[in-house]
């Protein structure tokens, strides 16, 4: 397994599929700019918003965290079945729940 960049990655899983190049490098190469807007867009609409601002983040970071484990972590996987990722995203949620009581007390 070549270890490259997921947007290689992707690129290639969609050339597998038969898809058109140019159409999937366009839209690929136009979602470059989302990323930045969506920067922006939290800086200066949510910079007051604390609540929804650590929702989103908290979010997020489990969706990583489940992305890491499915993805990442091949040990982890079991065939058509999302358990052992999930399982992480539990623990990490029990971890950061419980250092929250420890704290709050």
């Amino acid at each position: 397994m070549v270890l490259v960049p997921e947007g290689f990655n992707c690129y290639r899983e969609l050339k597998a599929l038969n898809h058109n190049a140019g159409k999937t490098l366009l839209v690929m190469g136009s979602l470059v700019i989302l990323g930045p807007i969506a920067g922006l867009s939290g800086y200066y609409l949510l910079s007051d918003h604390k609540a929804i601002l650590g929702a989103i983040m908290l979010f997020a970071s489990g969706g990583i965290l489940y992305l890491i484990f499915q993805d990442i972590v091949p040990q982890s996987r079991l065939e058509n079945h999302w358990a052992p990722p999930l399982g992480a995203v539990l623990g990490f949620c029990l971890a950061l729940f419980s250092k929250t009581l420890i704290v709050a007390s």
